[in-house]
């Protein structure tokens, strides 16, 4: 099982993943900020947006919205944007 084992707020609504695999990319958020939801409404504030951690692999902010590492992964490759640290495999 893929977990994330840190985060990295960049510009924007950017994070830098890197997983347990070796695997790393930055995933842009602005889709779910834009999105207005109850759970990710929050995250437009860019404080509270920083405030992003790590909970058993997942990421995680304060308000209880969560993203497991899988979908993260997922998404990233889909999007060609999984680069692979060949020192890690």
């Amino acid at each position: 099982m893929i977990k994330l084992i840190s985060i990295e707020p960049k510009q924007g609504y950017e994070i830098l993943l890197r997983f347990s695999d070796g695997a790393s990319g930055v995933f842009d958020f602005k889709p779910f900020v834009e999105a207005g939801t109850e759970m990710t409404e929050p995250l437009r504030d860019r404080t509270f947006f920083k405030r992003c951690f790590i909970e058993l692999g997942a990421l995680a902010w304060p308000n209880g919205f969560d993203m497991s590492a899988g979908s993260l992964h997922q998404r990233l490759r889909d999007d060609g944007k999984l680069r692979r640290d060949p020192k890690a495999a």
